[in-house]
């Protein structure tokens, strides 16, 4: 029996893309295609198995919502993520790394006062960040601009909790004349990601853990350097060697220094236990 000619069909796809005009969406649709026939082949995939994976896809669409976009997990999960930053950021000898903005960035947070607590609200221990925003030379970046945001210390973000609808543990603050930058959060916890949709299946399916370690997201620009998306991870914390979206980068793991109830290196006086987290970040001229 004659075989299917995959190579004749390979090419009668991509002949279809000729009259493109846009060079570089007919330079990516060609490698996907390329790619995705190959898989197919190889795999000798049935049409139930692709029709499959159709509805899996599907699905995914199905479950995103304004405050959930599940394809970005799914896209975390398989390491895209990482790849695409990874391959595509700017940075100089020793400056800042950038890692994965992860599926529950909010945008609008408000803008702050240094020295703002944003753990109004939210479980967890009280944590102090501050530090500086310099150039790769160690100068003060003035007006650099933060934004802040976190789970809370049960793991779970604002977005994820039924019927909340105000940010918690979100802001924007921008450093000083000085490049200095401070404000309230809490110490982060690991977490799950969420498991009841089809991200989370195919974790479940592959035998792999669903947990981020700990950690504060931050997306930092200022004029004249390359924005930069990143997280500071706490030290010593569970899954820091098995993230589950590959974003852990030794640069951007901190100690988080404990101290015992009194007076706050804000001059706050504090009933309870708390940490410090000293963090100066360094950025790349654009």
């Amino acid at each position: 029996m004659a075989e299917f000619n995959t190579a004749a069909h390979l090419q009668e796809v991509l002949d279809s893309f000729s009259h493109c005009e846009d060079a570089r969406f007919k330079e990516i649709m060609t490698s996907v295609v390329r790619h995705l026939h190959a898989c197919v082949a190889e795999l000798k995939l049935s049409p139930e198995e692709w029709i499959s994976s159709v509805k899996f896809l599907t699905a995914t669409g199905a479950i995103c919502t304004d405050k959930r976009q599940e394809f970005i997990l799914l896209s975390d999960l398989l390491g895209v993520s990482t790849l695409t930053v990874g391959i595509n950021q700017h940075r100089g000898d020793d400056c800042l790394e950038e890692t994965v903005e992860g599926p529950f960035y909010w945008k609008g947070a408000p803008e702050l006062p240094l020295g703002a607590d944003i753990s109004t609200g939210v479980s967890g221990e009280k944590a102090y960040y501050y530090g500086k925003v310099l150039d790769a030379n160690g100068c003060a970046v003035a007006n650099a601009l933060l934004d802040v945001w976190s789970g809370d210390g049960d793991g779970n973000y604002d977005m994820q909790l039924p019927e909340q609808t105000e940010m918690l543990a979100r802001g924007k603050f921008r450093t000083d004349a000085q490049g200095r930058y401070s404000f309230w959060s809490i110490k982060p916890s690991y977490y799950p990601i969420p498991q009841d949709g089809p991200a989370g299946l195919m974790q479940g399916k592959l035998e792999r853990h669903p947990n981020r370690p700990g950690h504060v997201h931050f997306k930092i620009s200022a004029d004249g350097f390359y924005p930069v998306n990143t997280q500071l991870f706490v030290a010593n914390g569970p899954y820091l060697e098995s993230d589950c979206v590959f974003g852990v980068k030794p640069s951007l793991i901190v100690n988080y220094i404990e101290h015992a109830a009194g007076i706050t290196p804000d001059g706050k006086h504090l009933n309870s236990t708390y940490y410090s987290v000293p963090f100066d970040f360094r950025l790349t001229a654009a």
